[in-house]
């Protein structure tokens, strides 16, 4: 059920305290902590403490809980002095969506090209 922990969910255990993770910042609704496989020198993930597999179904079922996790993305940049900085939400396995849980990626500290991939 959407919003409700899923025992097979990375970030879920991440949530609940069962998997550890370098926290940066955490609010009643969401979770930001640094990706283990960082692309970026400044790469954190933001996640809404309920689960939802990608960022379309958070937005369609959580409209208010997809808003905090777009909140949180500034506060984390403000947070580690970002000038700039790139949010991403990967949206299904062929966009690279490997863990599916909705997350923001918060990228920044170094340039970014575009197009990115």
């Amino acid at each position: 059920m959407a919003g409700e922990p899923q025992e097979d969910c990375l970030f879920c255990k991440i949530v609940a305290g069962q998997i550890p993770a370098t926290v940066v910042r955490e609010t009643d609704t969401t979770v930001a902590f640094r990706d283990i496989n960082p692309q970026a020198p400044t790469h954190i993930l933001v996640i809404p403490k309920a689960h939802y597999p990608d960022a379309a179904a958070l937005a369609a079922g959580a409209p208010e809980l997809a808003a905090d996790v777009l909140r949180e993305t500034q506060a984390i940049a403000d947070g580690e002095q970002l000038d700039s900085y790139r949010v991403v939400f990967n949206t299904g396995s062929g966009a690279g969506q490997t863990v599916f849980h909705a997350h923001a990626h918060v990228l920044g500290g170094r340039g970014l090209e575009w197009p990115p991939g």
